[in-house]
């Protein structure tokens, strides 16, 4: 029986960063307050001009290819998770595709908010299980800057860009994306969305008046279900292939907010150093930051740890992802 290993990954970063101390020159914040509470001290912010998620998607890509010999012609499809698209249409992915010389292959995207990288890879895990299939890059590429409010106190200390990529390839050995959980509850819309930009209200003086193109979000509501939804997701994916929380070597969650990633650690009983966190330094990349701290920290995985995935995003949207690591 084929299963989908993860063979290869590679991220980008921008260069230039957006200290705690920057940010208490932008709105009535501090350090202190931001650390306290999120546990972020910096985040990165792509500056080039006329670039999006798409440029930093390409930079990821190339790099992936480049370390792991892959050709281009031979990637069958690119699927891209992100929640900042260069354009309503075409897809981000698209765009990547052919930044990266990838001319043979299909390529869509997801959004599934902060949960795209793992439904995404739930995705290129069945394309490859299928046989359809046999080189699958996932790419996540968040521009969160782009909507960000930096006017917001409460919002514009969370989020940072970045861009991560994986392939996929398969193997007929027990190892790779063995199980993924994934649940849905959409009375979270009014909780987490950015209100303006779709067809429900479309772009006018009066949205972008009122500052409506950017994330809204009411912090508590999120915290609440981010922790609950993430054990229980994590729970459920651990029982489903019978195996505990002993049995784990790294838990890698979603690096949505220090405080979240604690509590949910600890109501797993996970020990603190199997738990990857990254986001002191990123803040929230959405999609994207999931892959981000897997590469972080590769050199630490080795081939047959037990490795669990979670995350939680706006819709709501969640789920948990149980993986035996392949490199």
């Amino acid at each position: 029986m084929l299963n989908a290993k993860i063979s290869g990954i590679a991220s980008f970063v921008p260069d230039f960063k957006l200290t705690n101390d920057d940010l208490s020159k932008m709105v009535d914040t501090n350090d202190e307050w931001i650390t306290t509470r999120v546990g972020i001290k910096e985040r990165r912010i792509l500056k080039e001009p006329n670039a999006g998620s798409s440029y930093m998607g390409i930079k990821a890509v190339n790099k992936l290819i480049a370390e792991t010999g892959v050709s281009a012609g031979e990637i069958d499809l690119v699927i891209c998770a992100t929640s900042n698209p260069d354009y309503r249409f075409p897809s981000t992915a698209s765009i990547i595709a052919h930044g990266c010389g990838i001319a043979n292959c299909y390529a869509y995207d997801i959004q599934a908010a902060c949960a795209g990288f793992i439904v995404a890879l739930q995705a290129g895990n069945a394309y490859i299980k299928s046989g359809l299939y046999k080189k699958v890059v996932i790419v996540a590429a968040e521009m969160m800057s782009s909507m960000t409010d930096y006017e917001d106190r409460s919002t514009c200390p969370l989020f940072g860009d970045a861009a991560a990529a994986v392939l996929l390839e398969p193997t007929e050995e027990n190892i790779g994306i063995i199980d993924g959980v994934y649940h849905i509850n959409g009375e979270g819309l009014p909780n987490l969305v950015m209100k303006a930009g779709g067809s429900v209200e479309p772009a006018s003086h009066e949205t972008v008046d009122a500052r409506h193109h950017f994330v809204y979000q009411e912090g508590r509501a999120v915290y609440k279900h981010a922790v609950t939804d993430m054990v229980e997701s994590s729970q459920e994916v651990m029982e489903r292939n019978g195996v505990t929380v002993d049995d784990i070597d790294w838990f890698i969650p979603h690096q949505a907010n220090l405080r979240i990633i604690e509590a949910v650690g600890g109501r797993l009983g996970i020990a603190e150093d199997k738990v990857l966190v990254n986001i002191q330094h990123y803040g929230n990349t959405s999609a994207a930051s999931i892959p981000l701290c897997i590469d972080e920290y590769k050199d630490k995985l080795k081939k047959g740890d037990k490795v669990v995935l979670t995350a939680f995003g706006a819709g709501f949207t969640w789920g948990a992802m149980y993986i035996v690591w392949g490199c």
